[in-house]
């Protein structure tokens, strides 16, 4: 009897991708860098449901442990928790080696140079945080970035369109 095949409708991964729209937008994002984070388990979970914000968000090198941590993330309380639940905004510390942390602390040192979280996302059953070494932009910047991209959704336009 022959076997059967695995149907391949469905993703080999259901959880969600949480992004931050806004880095690409306020930040030149010039290195990536894909870290794991350490959370609890109700975070886990919460995550794993989609309620995370990571927009305000951004990761710092610690100075006294060279350690490397995420601030400012909003991970929602799990409601079927109970009472022993996480602190939504809590510092979470990022897990990266040691070489890695010490190029980010020399790479940060620069003024206007900072860690910004751009996605995070299960790979492997694990949370990774895809982090970004982003440099502020300037006020024209995003108006040229904005110029640009409708020119480009100008000319796609024009292109698709039927001449008769």
């Amino acid at each position: 009897m022959a076997r059967r095949k695995k149907s391949t409708s469905q993703p080999a991964n259901l959880s969600p991708r949480i992004v931050n729209r806004r880095a690409h937008h306020d930040y030149h994002i010039e290195e990536k860098l894909e870290v794991g984070v350490q959370l609890l388990g109700t975070e886990v979970k919460a995550v794993r449901m989609g309620r995370a914000s990571i927009a305000e968000g951004f990761a710092r090198v610690d100075p006294n442990t060279r350690g490397l941590y995420l601030h400012n993330v909003e991970i929602s309380q799990y409601p079927p928790a109970g009472p022993n639940q996480h602190e939504p905004k809590r510092t979470r510390k990022l897990l990266a080696h040691r070489r890695e942390i010490a190029s980010l602390a020399g790479i940060t040192a620069t003024k206007g140079t900072t860690l910004v979280p751009l996605a995070m996302y299960f790979k492997g059953g694990r949370i990774k945080l895809e982090l970004g070494v982003g440099t502020g932009k300037r006020q024209h910047d995003k108006r040229q970035d904005i110029k640009q991209r409708e020119a480009e959704r100008d000319m796609r336009r024009a292109m698709t369109r039927k001449h008769i």
